[in-house]
């Protein structure tokens, strides 16, 4: 017999729920072969089987959650017998019933347990829809196999508001002010209480302990990002035609980053305890919005890849993470992290430190801004780039070096896209 453990979905993750067995008991699977779903806070996915057999027996219903090395099944290798399903014990014989009478109706079936038509349930969901008294029949499922998510059930609240009829006008009278603010409706609460979401919970508490174990400290830069704007305005044709998707300013900054971290591998590292980690691949974590939240996936030996394997990279994983079809280990083993909040038009921020990590990069937007250069006005790029960093290891000077150096890359840069 081979068990099937909860799988480990991220360094800070420690439990899963499993939303739905795509394989039955007494079914043949192969090795591989995508054997359940499960849902964390940060990633729902599929996961294969680790070995080939017949599903002997499943051990986690769905919609349980459970901690992470918790067996959910057992599978039995080929050639090993399966214990068939227990039969159902035989009911018991009933007493012989009078003769009906004419018009009496016939008497009803015993109730049983209705089986779910609503598909596996989060904890989460049921909570929801207990505390404000839905019905979860009346909403339909956007998740796997038409699974009721949370945003199914928020989106069904938020219309059931816009929906709510409102009192009938008073006769038209003559002007009087308004009222200092609008009553709700009648029966209406003032306020509408909701559980976080799993997901904004776990960032949450991930953002409290990172502010708790480092003391942030941010350096913001100035840069001009003309010369990789003029590159970036030469090709981004045809790189959308040859390859599908859009020249963007995040992979040059990422690729700028990989050259100053190999000059200044300090900011690569993690600490623990008293001892300094050092690591030997560059893994850069991107960190991506999602609806309620976000995540940050995991670009692997980035100082491995071009320009253009790293915008392919980033292309792939932020489309993945939307659509919650990131792998596990591709949300984990980041060494730095990247974010790029000037996509939303901010000029700058001061990001949160991804722990274990010592350092995150976050990228403004890039604005054509008036300069003054050899006491004459010009128009550059300009694009302000922070670096928070954990003072505990880094100290100021390192840390402007260290962006001194991915300033010099940008602002001088000489690689060829294609």
């Amino acid at each position: 017999m081979t068990d099937v453990v909860m799988p480990q979905m991220g360094e800070s993750i420690v439990e899963g729920t499993l939303t739905k067995w795509l394989k039955k008991p007494g079914e043949r699977v192969e090795r591989d072969e995508p054997l359940f779903e499960i849902s964390t806070d940060k990633v729902d996915t599929e996961i294969p089987s680790p070995a080939a057999g017949t599903l002997a027996e499943v051990l986690v219903e769905e919609g349980k959650t459970v901690r992470i090395g918790t067996a959910v099944a057992r599978i039995a290798e080929s050639g090993a017998a399966v214990a068939a399903a227990a039969p159902m014990p035989p009911a018991e014989e009933a007493a012989p019933a009078p003769p009906p009478e004419a018009a009496a109706p016939p008497p009803a079936p015993a109730a049983e347990p209705a089986p779910e038509p609503l598909g596996p349930l989060s904890p989460l969901v049921r909570k929801m829809a207990r505390e404000h008294n839905l019905d979860l029949a009346r909403i339909r499922g956007t998740g796997a196999g038409g699974r009721i998510t949370r945003q199914d059930v928020e989106a069904y609240m938020g219309h059931q508001y816009a929906a709510a009829p409102e009192p009938e006008p008073a006769p038209r009278q003559a002007p009087v002010p308004p009222p200092p603010a609008p009553l709700p409706p009648a029966g209406q609460a003032r306020t509408r209480i909701e559980p976080m979401s799993a997901m904004r919970l776990k960032i949450a508490e991930h953002m409290v302990v990172s502010k708790r174990t480092s003391p942030h400290v941010t350096t913001v830069h100035r840069v001009d990002m003309t010369k990789v704007a003029r590159l970036r305005e030469a090709h981004k044709a045809a790189v959308k035609a040859e390859y599908g998707f859009s020249l963007t300013y995040l992979p040059f900054v990422a690729r700028a980053a990989v050259a100053a971290l190999r000059q200044y591998p300090l900011l690569n590292a993690s600490l623990d305890g008293a001892n300094i980690v050092y690591h030997n691949e560059i893994n850069i974590g991107i960190a991506v919005a999602l609806e309620g939240g976000l995540i940050v996936p995991v670009i692997r030996a980035a100082g491995d890849k071009s320009v253009l394997g790293l915008q392919r990279a980033i292309v792939d994983l932020a489309a993945r993470a939307r659509s919650r079809q990131l792998k596990p280990d591709e949300v984990a083993g980041g060494t730095f992290s990247i974010t790029n909040f000037g996509s939303f038009g901010s000029l700058m921020g001061t990001p949160v430190i991804n722990q274990p990590q010592v350092a995150i990069l976050g990228v403004g937007t890039v604005d054509k801004t008036p300069v003054v250069i050899d006491d004459a006005i010009a128009i550059r790029h300009i694009c302000h780039i922070s670096l928070s960093f954990d003072h505990r290891l880094i100290d100021g000077a390192l840390a402007d070096q260290f962006m001194t150096r991915l300033k010099q890359a940008l602002e001088g840069w000489s690689e060829e896209v294609l």
